[in-house]
């Protein structure tokens, strides 16, 4: 075996240093390459930066460019908007006339409205706003222009629908208002910088409400329901003491003078009138009187808010001089008295305790006393000896009689009858110890009488009989006070759907609980519409009006209100009247008006009406009256039997001829699109 032995020889320095160079001459390369990477990375780097920026910058622009477009459009429609209503309220014919068509005199044989107001009123927008673009903050708007603009793009954009109209009749005028509703579509371009341009497209509708202020002058009078006013006081002297305030609709009136204060607002709906030529303003215990809307006194200003006008110097109304004819009306169905020949205008006599005795009878089946009675319940009904034509055992009458004082309350049910339940309508009477109950099924037809242990079936249920066509309609007459008169509940129903009724006294009639239809007619907000019929998918109605209706009426008491409730709020939905004609009586006895003799109201809270021939002080903190349109709107609706006046009827050739007032609502907007151009 052989050994191979390797020698190692020691590098000098200067070979070490040159091996040292000849690889750093070989790493220089790839720093090189390293270095412009990066300088390429940052390059691209700052160039996705800048285009960015400028993307952003070019973006913002056009948003900016399209925002200022779209307001100036926006601004446009609002524009055309108003002008629209503006233009439909100067078309209307302001010739002062006792009605319109048919019923008016010369100038005013046509409608308020011309059939062609709404194609002028197109016309007029185009010529006006369609020709050139338009600076649109003329209004105060965004700083562009706009154009109205009529074409294809926009589906023939501007466009003003029939206005559908809808004519009122009422006992003091024919044909007296009229409501139009148009449907309209609008389109505006706006434009903010060069050719840049975005088009709106806004539909909807405007409502247009316009009644004469005149008389029919066929006649010197006219008969009206004292519901037809959503407020009404006779002696309401000038500083007599500031009305509570609230929101009130309807048609306001006092034969007196209106005095405002300074503890809340004031705001009408409808025309306010008044006997009086001064109105009176309430500072503390300074009391100013002007013929003006509003007053200020030491720094202070009332001014309430009379959305339809303030008339001063208006004939008086007459009140009615007693509540004959709603005693009548329970006996026989008419409310008139024997021997008169008209409702309202014969003043009858008061039934005799023999006409009692001939008419009603109680639930043990006994005649009314005709030596007269000191308590009971009685109906017009006979069992044997029938007048001719009266069936034994069947209402043939108006209603209820109830002699003595008595609490009241109602409620609402159902016979629960298969498939489909009628609806009944209960009246609970209290008497001391003795309760009667009576129930009404207008559905079925029938009335039931209990007491303790005696019941009494009778076929049909109280009628009105004054009218063409005979209608259920109950007159709950009390010949003395009505101690309570309550519905159910807080918020609960005690008025059936479909029933009518009066509730009357001889004496005060003390309201001490809610009284509430089972559906309200109208809203109950300042707007104060009618609530259109609603139905369900079997066919069922479901809201709007159900034809119920409530009258309170006492013409030698006072209505006391109380609430038995923790927020010590109150409603009524009710046409309610304290008034007499004899008015020294009222004032010496302090009667005929709304009293809160034993508890304050935060809210009290009317669906219908009031009406007073004395403004009494109250302890209300605010009183809100909705009117029940449904009294205006519907030829002769009211509470059955309800009091009623004669008013004298203007000449439109005197001075008191004014031209209708035009109402109208904000146009409401009700579909709206943006198209970039």
């Amino acid at each position: 075996m052989s050994f191979v032995t390797k020698r190692f020889r020691k590098l000098s320095s200067a070979e070490g240093r040159k091996t040292s160079m000849a690889k750093h001459r070989r790493e220089g390369g790839i720093a090189l390459f390293t270095t412009l990477l990066l300088l390429s990375l940052v390059s691209l780097l700052g160039l996705a930066m800048v285009l960015s920026v400028n993307s952003d910058m070019m973006i913002n622009g056009y948003y900016g460019n399209y925002r200022s477009s779209f307001y100036a459009a926006d601004s446009g429609l609002s524009i055309a908007r108003q002008a629209l209503a503006n233009q439909m309220v100067a078309a209307v014919n302001m010739t002062p006339c006792t009605g319109w068509e048919t019923n008016a005199d010369t100038g005013c044989t046509s409608p308020p409205l011309a059939a062609t107001s709404a194609d002028t009123i197109k016309t007029y927008l185009i010529n006006t706003y369609g020709q050139s673009y338009t600076n649109s903050n003329s209004s105060g708007s965004w700083p562009a222009s706009f154009k109205i603009i009529d074409s294809a793009n926009c589906q023939n954009g501007v466009t003003l629908a029939a206005g559908y109209p809808t004519t009122t009749q009422n006992a003091k005028l024919q044909n007296d208002s009229y409501t139009y509703r148009y449907n309209y579509t609008l389109c505006a371009t706006g434009r903010a910088q060069s050719l840049q341009q975005v088009l709106v497209k806004e539909s909807g509708s405007v409502v247009f409400s316009i009644k004469a202020n005149t008389f029919d002058t066929t006649t010197t009078q006219a008969q009206v329901s004292f519901a037809s006013f959503g407020i009404f006081i006779d002696q309401f002297n000038q500083c007599k003491g500031p009305l509570v305030p609230g929101t009130m609709t309807g048609p306001t009136f006092t034969n007196g003078s209106w005095n405002f204060g300074t503890s809340g607002s004031y705001i009408y709906t409808d025309p306010v009138g008044q006997h009086n030529q001064n109105v009176s303003y309430w500072y503390g215990s300074t009391c100013k009187q002007s013929p003006t809307s509003s007053y200020t006194y030491n720094g202070q200003t009332i001014k309430p808010t009379f959305q339809s006008g303030l008339n001063l110097n208006q004939p008086v109304v007459d009140l009615p001089p007693n509540d004959f004819s709603q005693q009548w009306a329970v006996l026989d169905g008419k409310g008139c008295g024997e021997g008169t020949s008209t409702c309202g205008v014969d003043t009858p006599p008061a039934p005799t305790h023999s006409d009692m005795n001939k008419a009603l009878m109680d639930v043990k089946k006994n005649k009314y006393p005709s030596s007269g009675a000191s308590s009971g319940v009685f109906l017009p009904y006979c069992t044997t000896s029938c007048p001719t034509g009266v069936t034994p055992y069947t209402v043939n009458g108006g209603g209820i009689y109830v002699e003595g004082d008595a609490a009241v309350s109602l409620s609402v049910g159902n016979d629960g009858a298969t498939p489909t339940p009628h609806l009944t309508q209960t009246y609970t009477i209290k008497q001391g110890s003795t309760t009667t109950t009576i129930t009404t099924n207008i559905g079925a037809n029938t009335t039931t009488v209990t007491s303790g242990s005696n019941t009494v079936n009778l076929t049909g249920v109280p009628q009105n009989l004054s009218t063409g066509t005979p209608s259920p309609a109950t007159m709950l007459y009390v010949n003395g006070d009505v101690t309570g008169l309550t519905g159910p509940g807080q918020g609960k129903a005690g008025v059936q759907d479909y029933v009518q009724m009066t509730i009357a006294a001889a004496g005060d009639i003390n309201i001490t609980g809610d009284l509430i239809y089972a559906h309200p007619p109208v809203t109950k907000d300042a707007s104060d519409t009618l609530i259109k019929n609603q139905y369900d998918s079997n066919g069922n109605q479901i809201a709007g009006d159900f034809n119920s209706v409530l009258g309170i009426f006492t013409s030698k008491g006072n209505i006391n209100l109380s609430s038995p409730y923790s927020n010590n709020n109150l409603e009524t939905d009710a046409s309610l009247a304290a008034i007499n004609a004899d008015s020294s009586w009222c004032n010496s006895n302090s009667k005929c008006g709304f009293g809160t003799p034993s508890d304050s109201i935060s809210t009290w809270t009317i669906l219908g009406g009031r009406i007073e021939s004395f403004a009494h002080g109250v302890s209300i903190s605010q009183g809100n009256t909705y009117f029940d349109r449904r009294f205006t709107s519907r030829s002769g609706f009211a509470p059955p039997w309800f009091p009623s006046t004669s008013i004298p009827l203007v000449d439109i050739t005197t001075t008191n001829a004014a031209p209708p007032s035009v109402n109208a609502t904000p146009p409401q907007r009700l579909s709206w699109v943006t198209y970039p151009q």
